[in-house]
């Protein structure tokens, strides 16, 4: 099987472990060890669980799709790929770019989480005051630790995706296993009392946590992304993707629970990072550290996910003409698309100067782009069903048309809690000039890269 494009040159060394470890770290991230104590509060203990478990049930068949459309075509740039062979050149180009604002939020939003988590361990790194931007004190050394981050995370991606798997799959152990302690120790400690009030506000509470779950599962897609460098059975891509879906789900249904066993609502408002107090509460000062570091691992994890899928996003358009060809060109030793690698990397580096208030916006735009990659996957999917019946599927989904059109309407409607209106509307105006600027800017890049399409 041939790329739709040309010969793929990337370097097959990821293994079944690299490549789960690619996934799974993207989705668990930071956010669990902050966020956690705010799920509780806002749908009680089974509330949040339950709203983990529908929103993971989401994303499963969402994934579906995804899981036999990168078995049937083991291309970078996912997204691209598949848009492209259904609906075409600009059709395709709107799907991915779509993801890759995504993906540049996440990436530039861990240029900022860096210093924020490593001010916990390390207090004081406010130093040199720079100036405030939407009520955000930014410091100078605070943006150098950022800075720092993000020139580290960019020139490990060069120099070779199997250099990053090494350090994702290490990283990841570390947080499977601080988690794992944290849940055993919660089931021992932990008391039933303190899951106490099981839900709040009924239907309405679990509403206000599942608008975030989309958020907290981005990055099952960045085995798509890479899939031209995974060295496995096309049909194992995609069961690895289901796999890390549902790993996922366990993840953040397990860390409810071990944080609402530990500690009651009256604990929640007076921390910032809940799930650090949770197992300061079985292991003491020494928990609560742990904890910390594997926040700080997930950063690690995360950052490092985004960058292979973004970086192989771009390169993907720039090989299909829609982009620059300079984003196209891969590193002559890594094999590495190392101009795109540099562009992600540039925007990450800019973040911390902005403060923390700017780039959560950036992150909430992007989180509405990513829903629209995946109504588009969506859409491709029922649209080769009809039109390539005898594409070759390695992993093919059963009641393939009626899990196609389920996954399009549940992307809409996730795409409608974004509107104004909903609970978790993005904000104007600050969110929607960010989407609105990524949109002219597509717009610009698309008709200018136009004429050097090839005939169709």
């Amino acid at each position: 099987m041939t790329s739709p494009d040309k010969e793929p040159n990337f370097l097959r060394v990821l293994g079944r472990r690299d490549a789960l470890a690619l996934a799974f770290g993207a989705m668990i991230g930071w956010s669990w060890v902050v966020l956690s104590g705010t799920w509780i509060e806002s749908a009680g203990s089974f509330g949040a669980i339950t709203a983990f478990l529908l929103g993971g049930g989401i994303m499963l068949v969402i994934g579906l799709t995804y899981a036999e459309l990168a078995s049937a075509l083991p291309f970078a740039g996912g997204e691209h790929v598949y848009s492209h062979r259904a609906l075409g050149a600009g059709f395709s180009f709107i799907c991915t770019w779509a993801i890759i604002l995504g993906y540049v939020s996440v990436v530039t939003f861990e240029a900022v989480a860096l210093p924020t988590v490593l001010d916990s361990i390390i207090p004081g790194l406010d130093k040199y005051f720079l100036w405030q931007i939407a009520g955000w004190d930014v410091y100078l050394s605070w943006v150098l630790v950022g800075v720092a981050g993000a020139v580290v995370m960019t020139v490990l991606n060069i120099r070779g995706v199997r250099m990053a798997a090494i350090v994702q799959s290490a990283v990841v152990i570390v947080i499977l296993l601080v988690g794992g302690l944290f849940v055993a120790g919660s089931l021992v400690v932990g008391d039933t009392a303190n899951m106490e009030p099981l839900f709040v506000d009924g239907l309405s509470g679990v509403t206000l946590v599942l608008v975030m779950v989309p958020f907290m599962f981005v990055g099952f897609d960045t085995i798509p992304q890479a899939a031209e460098e995974i060295d496995l059975p096309y049909k194992d891509i995609g069961s690895l993707l289901m796999l890390s879906v549902a790993m996922a789900i366990a993840w953040y249904g397990l860390i409810v629970l071990g944080v609402s066993l530990l500690l009651n609502e009256d604990i929640f408002g007076t921390t910032e990072i809940i799930a650090a107090e949770a197992n300061s509460m079985i292991f003491g000062e020494a928990g609560r550290l742990a904890m910390l570091g594997a926040g700080l691992a997930g950063i690690v994890t995360s950052w490092n996910a985004f960058i292979v899928g973004g970086s192989r996003a771009i390169y993907a358009l720039a090989r299909a003409n829609l982009l620059p060809a300079a984003l196209s060109k891969l590193h002559p030793k890594y094999r590495t698309p190392y101009n795109a690698i540099l562009l992600i990397g540039g925007l990450s580096i800019i973040g911390p100067f902005f403060g923390r208030p700017v780039l959560v916006w950036l992150v909430d735009a992007g989180g509405l782009g990513i829903v629209i990659a995946y109504a588009m996957v969506a859409l491709s999917f029922l649209i080769l069903r009809r039109k390539e019946p005898n594409l070759e599927r390695p992993y093919k989904v059963p009641f393939g048309n009626f899990i196609g059109i389920l996954a399009l309407i549940l992307s809409i409607s996730l795409g409608f809690l974004y509107m104004p209106g909903s609970p978790s509307a993005l904000i104007w105006p600050q969110e929607w000039i960010i989407i609105i600027g990524w949109s002219i800017l597509g717009v610009i890049l698309f008709l200018v890269a136009r004429k050097n399409l090839p005939a169709e």
